[in-house]
């Protein structure tokens, strides 16, 4: 029997492009903002060098990523592969504009030492990712999918959903349009009339009543809407040195950069995880290596944004994409920052209207975690949710002391130590979610022992701040020289709660010897519920 030859691209592709090409835009022109706005840092050198590196990655990533999906394809003999979507990490483009690159340039004010400094970081975390990539599969063997897709749901729920769901209300009528068009044609499966793609169809519709409403002055506030002007121009982000000459400033920000480079390679083993729930079983191995070289490339030609998978795998299967759109957003992204159109296509689209297909990615996430989850292990689920909600506590209440002109020193009494725990528990929080997630996974499932080991992991990294570093910034430490006692603390709270789970597993009981647990399959109990103790008679 003839196999058939893999389809590259579908009418899905349209609606998944248009969701991995705005997110990705949108991390591109935040940076940029950031670097000219805030820190005053020229703006040719952030356009012409720092935006179109970066960029290089998402094109030498996606396009790697589309291939695999054509690889994958024509192994199993499937049309429907869905390539695995790459971008721009957020909280590293964050952490790196706020935590290295705006720190370096009000040190030295020198913009082109600067730049080098961010690039020689970037390599360095490229560096890392390619060497933990081999651990990747190991970790997805032996962590439990509570942990896996826990930790991915949280953050699909509480910021890839929640933070853009406040934009609609920037102008209500513009973001409730489109979210009705992308709800009901991508939730529902609703067919719009001449079979549009929903995710176009309701971005084209909000910026057209936008617009509208604004040359009427009936947004909020009376504000009207201009359209941009496109400001073309050419650069061309080719591979250079200059990044030696920042490597050793740049080993004095490792601290906080490894942390981020640590947790995408956490992220990438989730979201393979997720996807080969969602049918598209790929190499962690491969995954994880592309992630890391993307991210090596983009340093070497001038970037200063690492790159990871993101987790919209599922959704972007669910929307129909197959390879055609990671090729399609390579491109674009590609040729955006190299032309210099990138500011312009952003400043085109409306928040309001971009933001449904970031609430429908993270919707469709969050309920693929507890579809693909057993129904016993929702519990651990819902655990891994805490780090995450600390984390967006922390960005939203940080927010609002910048508005009102104040800053964490500024808290006393009470206010001061809820402040400083929230910052413990959201810092690492990713690693913190799986972690959680796998432990508790575990005490589910009645092995205390297994769980006793992640807790042995909290503790040791809890020493060193990869989770709970109680700096601001989040950076990691010596464990010789913690920046503050609560570091042993916690520590030894995870070791003591380590050695407990470990003395139950050796003299401690739930069942009696003739009553054994039979614990079933991943997908739930023999019975079909969640797994319940025995009866006490």
């Amino acid at each position: 029997m003839k196999r058939r030859q893999p389809i590259l691209a579908g009418a899905g592709d349209v609606n998944a492009f248009f969701g991995l090409m705005l997110d990705n835009m949108s991390g591109l022109v935040i940076m940029a903002g950031i670097l000219t706005g805030v820190f005053g840092m020229p703006r040719d050198l952030v356009l012409s060098r720092m935006l179109p590196g970066s960029a290089v990655g998402v094109l030498f990533g996606d396009l790697l990523y589309s291939w695999l999906a054509l690889r994958l394809a024509r192994r199993t003999g499937r049309n429907d592969v869905t390539a695995m979507p790459l971008g721009l990490d957020t909280p590293s483009t964050f952490g790196m504009a706020f935590g290295v690159l705006g720190p370096c340039f009000l040190a030295t004010r020198d913009a082109h030492l600067t730049w080098q400094v961010g690039m020689a970081t970037i390599v360095l975390m490229g560096v890392f990712k390619v060497a933990v990539s081999f651990c990747g599969p190991a970790l997805r063997r032996n962590i439990p999918r509570a942990g896996l897709l826990g930790s991915i749901a949280a953050v699909a729920l509480l910021l890839i959903a929640y933070l853009p769901f406040l934009k609609l209300f920037s102008s209500p009528v513009v973001g409730f349009l489109s979210l009705g068009i992308v709800f009901i044609s991508l939730l529902a499966r609703f067919r719009l009339p001449l079979r549009l793609p929903g995710a176009l169809a309701g971005i084209v519709s909000g910026t057209i009543a936008y617009y509208l409403l604004g040359s009427l002055g009936l947004l909020p506030g009376g504000a009207h809407a201009l359209l941009p002007v496109p400001q073309p121009a050419l650069y061309l982000p080719l591979p250079t040195l200059e990044f030696l000459a920042g490597v050793p400033r740049a080993l004095s920000y490792l601290p906080l950069a490894i942390p981020f480079a640590l947790a995408t390679v956490v992220g990438g083993v989730d979201v393979t995880e997720s996807a080969a729930v969602a049918g598209d079983d790929y190499d962690t191995r491969d995954i994880l290596l592309v992630e890391g070289f993307a991210t090596l490339v983009a340093g070497l030609c001038g970037g200063v944004m690492q790159s990871c998978p993101y987790i919209g795998h599922p959704a972007y299967k669910d929307m129909g994409g197959r390879a055609g759109y990671t090729v399609a957003t390579a491109l674009f992204i590609g040729f955006a920052a190299i032309s210099g159109y990138l500011s312009f296509f952003v400043g085109l689209l409306p928040e309001a209207a971009v933001a449904p297909i970031l609430i429908f990615i993270g919707i469709e996430i969050t309920a693929q975690a507890f579809e693909a989850t057993p129904e016993r292990h929702y519990r651990a689920v819902a655990i891994s949710f805490i780090p995450v909600i600390a984390c967006l506590t922390t960005i939203e209440f940080g927010q609002m002391l910048g508005g009102l002109g104040k800053s964490a020193a500024d808290l006393t009494g009470e206010l001061l130590a809820t402040w400083q725990a929230t910052i413990i528990l959201g810092n690492g929080f990713i690693v913190t979610s799986l972690l959680w997630g796998a432990a508790f996974a575990n005490v589910l499932d009645h092995r205390p022992g297994k769980a006793a080991v992640y807790l042995l992991f909290c503790s040791a990294l809890s020493l060193c701040g990869i989770i709970h570093s109680p700096l601001p910034s989040g950076a990691m430490f010596s464990p010789l020289a913690p920046p503050q006692p609560i570091v042993w603390h916690l520590a030894a709270g995870y070791a003591v709660m380590a050695l407990s789970f470990w003395l139950l597993a050796l003299f401690g009981s739930t069942h009696t010897a003739h009553e054994p647990i039979l614990l079933p399959p991943e997908g739930g109990s023999p019975e079909g519920g969640a797994l319940k103790p025995p009866s006490p008679e």
